[in-house]
């Protein structure tokens, strides 16, 4: 079952008009969020951030659009799909109502709920490696998680056709800015650096949260600032974040294997500010 607009409908039932802005012109956001333990983690940040990425893209927000409205039209469908203790995704997507070409004749917006049961077991091996092909531009717009996402999916392609795990993904000045569908850290030694905003990577909430407990936690200095592909020959150890998978490990760039030892001691920081 789905949620479009406020009513339950089966999935068989949905359709998109042909010309849909979001099918056509990639002209949609979205925001993927984890349901477990009875509540949806981290609501409020992804909530505004939601909310903030409308107005990037100049979308209309309506009135009814509060964090309470959207708690409530999460609840709606996984009330129907009967799941209640089970962890499950949850994908909130926003489009631009039909009309125009490129120029939309109006910013009023449509929105869709899907949920999904989701069990993310975590990986002993993850292997990465860098794709080259194409580029992010380190710019406000990669910041957000728009429809339009043709270079992850030919950078996953890129991993699955190389027996991958993930790809790295670089910006114009060649430096590091995300996974295919994750931040990313590096560890060296007591530091651990991620890339900033300004370079072209997704706000992602996990990124967010997972700063905050290293923070909190004071184990390790953390920094923000660019990083090389040779930076990952350096690293002590290197882990991706989101907010399905969490904190995932990788054991393998190339011929470098890293230590998972420090990455377990940012997991279990990262458990104690849950508590």
């Amino acid at each position: 079952m789905l949620n479009f607009n406020g009513k339950i409908i089966a999935k068989s039932d949905f359709g998109l008009a042909f010309n849909n802005r979001g099918f056509s012109y990639g002209d949609a956001i979205f925001d993927t969020s984890l349901y477990i333990k009875d509540e949806i983690q981290f609501l409020e940040d992804h909530y505004f951030r939601l909310m903030a990425s409308m107005r990037i893209v100049r979308m209309k927000i309506p009135i009814a659009f509060t964090k309470t409205f959207f708690q409530e039209e999460i609840q709606k469908v996984l009330s129907a799909n009967k799941i209640f203790k089970d962890t499950a995704r949850v994908k909130f997507t926003i489009f631009r109502n039909t009309g125009g070409l490129y120029a939309p004749v109006t910013n009023e917006v449509s929105y869709l709920v899907e949920v999904s049961k989701s069990e993310y077991a975590h990986k002993e091996k993850y292997v990465i490696d860098i794709f080259k092909d194409y580029k992010i531009n380190a710019d406000l717009l990669s910041t957000v998680k728009t429809n339009n996402k043709i270079l992850h999916i030919i950078s996953s392609n890129y991993a699955n056709e190389n027996k991958l795990d993930n790809c790295i993904l670089i910006n114009n000045n060649k430096n590091i800015v995300e996974a295919n569908n994750a931040n990313i850290f590096l560890i060296f030694g007591n530091k651990i650096v991620t890339p900033p905003i300004s370079d072209g990577c997704v706000k992602g909430i996990m990124r967010k949260k997972v700063m905050e407990s290293i923070r909190k936690k004071g184990d390790f200095i953390l920094e923000e600032k660019c990083l090389s592909p040779f930076d990952l020959q350096k690293a002590d150890s290197v882990f991706i974040t989101n907010s399905i998978i969490g904190i995932q490990a990788v054991t393998n760039y190339k011929r470098k294997a890293y230590n998972a030892y420090l990455v377990e001691m940012v997991r279990d920081g990262f458990k104690e500010m849950l508590k």
